[in-house]
């Protein structure tokens, strides 16, 4: 009849690669049906329940005893089994060519004080106090470890920022630093290309895909998959952002995140749009409405984002960006939109279009209903009419065909003193006004020029939509528009783009400027050759070791008997070494 026996070893602390090293030699023992090695967490202690190594002992045990339990065909077998766990460890331990193991992080560093970064793996509820501790050495941190709390990943990534240290992580699976692989990390060929992923397998496919086409990348830092949420606020992404910034040997920046809080994804790419180099933005789940937005180009994927990093690092783009428009024309107190539309489908596209440039935009007929315009005849902030809606062409004709009330919806927007910008279509074709550019170009130039006597720009768009054999000659309607001072295209996409990144612009403009927060990180630190100090699976130390990095293996073990309150007390306690 199979039996269970127990062994419980109080206040000792193994990595969890040590465990289930021992849990697979000890299966493999004569006799022995099945083994479960596990520190006493209460996960830990349900998971061997489920499995049915579940004993009084291990139900007793606590969060830093280690529970050894072994089912076998007999109490002999399982006695005997039990008698190898000390002869087991050991032979793991003497795997190691590392001479001597510093108990310490500090003694780790003193051992190997040109490593600029420490890899952390040990347990969640250590690995708080252990980044802290490396924090305070002065060294960047790649926080492999889960299960570390939200709030602690906020405090810790904010201490980091006053240093000008990144914290990659928690649950940060890999990295690439200056040509080298940490934790689970590809071989990847040194080029122009940095790439910064709240996303740890994106981080590998998107560099690999790169490799895969023939280009290398310059760094690939991981932040954590939380690190895009609204909590977190993207505090390592934009370090990491800013280090590719500056660094000259990054061409092409790839940013890659799971799904993102929706603010947050704003303010990173209101950050990258002011890169000066071309940015690849790939946030899974956030809709793609452009390819390109200046110096940012939006991937529908990882290879997507692969494949057009690697194209413009190869053939570098001319960039332009909303700093290059003229906003000092208008005044401080322009900067509103009014769209008037005589087609309904060209004001919804322009609204979907101008979703992805500012919060809001009203309208009498809106795709998002919140954004209902109150009242029709009365423009509110960012606005699209359409003169088409049944609340106009009662008793009148359609407004493609009669321009009266939308002249006089023109002459009212562009006397207000917080309008910047008027949008207008204008659609010719069989049936539509015989000229209708002959009667909307006069309006456009008086008001361009009334809004000139008053010390204001007033920027007048247009969309034209019609052919050149068209009885109206939509060579002809434009020429008209343009001679009377409008900017005009065929495009609908066009104009509400460059509508778009104007609005955006004077939003910005009138925005305080930022205060620099923390202190940047010391590009020419993390360019140096790599050493790295590594605090927990060993694995990691063997992985620096194949790529010919210096390494120190720390021996870990929790201080003050694994209380985690007392070690936080402890670790505060500490002044920050220079």
């Amino acid at each position: 009849m199979a039996t269970l026996k127990t062994e419980i070893r109080s206040g000792v602390y193994y990595d969890s690669a040590k465990l289930m090293s021992l849990q697979r030699s000890l299966a493999e023992l004569p006799g022995i049906l099945d083994a479960g090695v596990v520190m006493g967490t209460d996960s830990n202690k349900e998971l061997l329940a489920h499995i049915g190594l579940d004993t009084p002992e291990v139900r007793a045990t606590k969060p830093d005893d280690l529970a050894i339990v072994v089912k076998a065909e007999n109490e002999k077998a399982a006695l005997e089994a039990l008698e190898k766990v000390e002869g087991l460890l050991a032979a793991r331990k003497a795997s190691s060519d590392q001479a001597y193991q510093p108990r310490s992080l500090e003694s780790a560093v003193d051992a190997l004080p040109d490593a600029e970064w420490v890899i952390i793996s040990v347990a969640g509820r250590y690995a708080t106090a252990v980044t802290r501790e490396a924090l305070r050495l002065g060294k960047h941190v790649h926080l492999f470890s889960d299960n570390v709390s939200l709030d602690n990943e906020i405090a810790l990534k904010k201490e980091a920022r006053e240093y000008g240290l990144l914290v990659m992580g928690p649950d940060c699976g890999t990295a690439m630093v200056d040509g080298y692989g940490l934790a689970f990390a590809n071989k990847i060929r040194k080029g122009p290309i940095g790439i910064v992923a709240a996303a740890g397998t994106g981080l590998q496919q998107v560099s690999t895909r790169i490799h895969q086409l023939g280009s290398g990348i310059t760094f690939g830092i991981g932040t954590g998959g939380r690190d895009l949420k609204a909590e977190v606020g993207a505090i390592t992404f934009l370090m990491a952002l800013d280090v590719l910034t500056r660094d000259p040997d990054t061409k092409v920046i790839v940013l890659t995140s799971k799904p993102p809080s929706p603010k947050v994804a704003e303010e990173v790419l209101k950050v990258a749009r002011k890169a000066g180099k071309p940015v690849v933005v790939n946030f899974i789940a956030r809709p793609v409405t452009t390819l390109r937005d200046g110096n940012l180009f939006f991937a529908t994927g990882l290879d997507d984002a692969a494949r057009l990093a690697v194209e413009l690092a190869n053939n570098p783009p001319k960039l332009t960006g909303d700093a290059d428009l003229p906003i000092e024309k208008f005044t401080p107190q322009q900067k509103y939109l009014r769209g008037l539309f005589s087609g309904g489908t060209l004001a919804y596209e322009a609204q979907h279009i101008l979703y992805g440039y500012v919060p809001r935009v009203l309208a009498n007929s809106p795709i998002n209903k919140e954004f209902q315009l109150p009242d029709a005849f009365v423009s509110q902030e960012h606005c699209i009419v359409d003169l088409g809606e049944d609340e106009f062409t009662v008793g009148r004709l359609h407004p493609m065909m009669d321009n009266e009330l939308r002249i006089r919806r023109l002459y009212e927007e562009a006397k207000d003193p917080e309008v910047a910008v008027i949008f207008l279509d204008v659609v010719i074709g069989y049936g539509s006004h015989p000229d209708p550019a002959s009667e909307i170009a006069p309006a456009i130039a008086k008001c361009i020029a009334d809004a000139k006597k008053d010390g204001r720009h007033l920027e007048v768009v247009c969309v034209a939509c019609g052919t050149d054999e068209d009885p109206q000659n939509l060579n002809n309607q434009i020429a008209q528009l343009k001679a009377a001072g409008a900017m005009v295209d065929t495009s609908n996409e066009v104009i509400c783009r460059y509508v778009g990144r104007t609005l955006r612009a004077l939003a910005e403009r009138d925005e305080p400027k930022a205060k620099t927060v923390g202190k940047p990180v010391d590009l020419e630190g993390l360019k140096k050759p790599l050493a790295a100090i590594n605090v927990g699976l060993e694995s990691f130390s063997e992985n620096l070791k194949d790529q010919g990095a210096p390494y120190v293996q720390v021996d870990w073990k929790p201080p003050a008997g694994g209380n985690e309150k007392l070690i936080d007390i402890l670790q505060k306690m500490k002044p920050r070494r220079k």
